[in-house]
């Protein structure tokens, strides 16, 4: 089942809820009964047609709720150089905070950057995964450094990354992801895991089964 969901805040960002259980009888504020954890999903670049109905989003949502665990997916606001993205994301974390005794998060391409950026400064998030993410935020926000940041928090961390992905500069991340001893996934594809989004989906899932839904 899916809601429509208003993240509160200075911007106009939109999300659907999909929930586990067959009968959660949510509405359009998120408040029904739903399950005890959470992956908030991040889109990939507004600008390139990202939005919360990406391929890769939905077969993570879809792997996630047959695990029991629901999945809040987002569509930024108007597009803000990647500085208001990060905040829109940090937003929807909040809003799933206050209603989830758990809470992770993923994003893919742009998204997934995005989703690096804002686990670092959420010490209390149960994970990240981040499917192929870029080097750089904005010119001032690297990627990079922010890996440093995660495991200083002890957030427990997934990097999934195409082989021949010749659209993100991913590298770097990897390189100081595997240095760093993050754990880290690669799938022979490109950029956008063509006809392999139902294996991201279960490999993202598989990740967040165990930190979210088993440790309860």
């Amino acid at each position: 089942m899916s809601d429509t969901v208003l993240i509160p805040g200075g911007r106009d960002v939109r999300a659907t809820l999909d929930t586990a259980a067959s009968d959660s009888g949510g509405d359009a504020t998120g408040d029904g009964p739903r399950a005890d954890s959470v992956v908030v999903a991040c889109p990939p670049h507004p600008q390139q047609r990202g939005h919360r109905g990406d391929e890769r989003l939905t077969a993570v949502s879809d792997a996630l709720t047959d695990r029991e665990i629901d999945c809040l997916r987002f569509d930024y606001g108007d597009w803000d150089e990647g500085y208001g993205e990060s905040t829109d994301a940090d937003k929807a974390v909040d809003w799933a905070v206050a209603r989830y005794e758990r809470v992770g998060l993923f994003g893919f391409s742009f998204g997934a950057t995005v989703a690096l950026v804002t686990a670092a400064s959420r010490p209390g998030l149960a994970g990240v995964c981040a499917l192929a993410p870029t080097a750089r935020l904005t010119p001032d926000v690297d990627a990079v450094a922010t890996l440093d940041d995660l495991v200083d928090l002890g957030v427990t961390t997934r990097l999934l990354y195409a082989t021949r992905d010749s659209t993100a500069d991913w590298e770097p991340v990897v390189e100081r992801a595997e240095e760093l001893e993050i754990e880290t996934v690669a799938f022979e594809s490109d950029h956008f895991f063509v006809g392999r989004a139902g294996d991201v989906g279960e490999n993202v899932a598989g990740f967040f089964g165990a930190g979210l839904r088993d440790n309860l």
